[in-house]
């Protein structure tokens, strides 16, 4: 499918030339760095959580950071996907998009993909799979919002 995949492209290259949500939350702001050494791809990651981390919500979220072009669109596209959502739906998210990934769970074994757990535009990223050594870049900025929540 060109045309899909031309779209799919077209998603990601936006969201590199004009990064949504991007720059810095003040303290107290939970905040994470992520960095992979692999490639220097460095992700910020700050949150504004109100009712707390476990029934939170996000109400903001800033991302920042330099790195290619991968990791910089995925930490955007998620910086709009998780705004205005509980914590619980954001963990869901990840879950979600790490399936995607084909990253394992905790104990190593494939994430059964939910399928009430919408991605919409984040699955544009969804060819990255097709080049192992990219995954990583594709999920620093999702790990990076898991410390900043365990900070929230």
């Amino acid at each position: 499918m060109p045309g899909l995949e031309d779209l799919y492209r077209e998603i990601i290259l936006d969201h590199h030339r004009n990064p949504r949500n991007r720059g810095e939350l003040p303290p107290p702001a939970p905040h994470a760095t992520g960095h992979n050494p692999l490639c220097g791809d460095e992700i910020d990651v700050y949150l504004q959580v109100e009712g707390g981390a476990e029934n939170g919500v996000v109400t903001d979220v800033r991302v920042g950071g330099q790195g290619c072009s991968i990791s910089q669109s995925s930490a955007s596209m998620m910086s709009q996907a998780i705004k205005g959502k509980s914590v619980a739906e954001v963990r869901a998210l990840v879950r979600r998009f790490k399936g995607m990934m084909s990253i394992p769970d905790e104990d190593g074994n494939p994430i059964e993909p939910d399928p009430a757990v919408k991605l919409g535009d984040l699955e544009a990223l969804q060819g990255v799979v097709k080049y192992p050594v990219r995954i990583k870049c594709a999920i620093l900025g999702w790990n990076t919002l898991l410390e900043a929540l365990e900070q929230a």
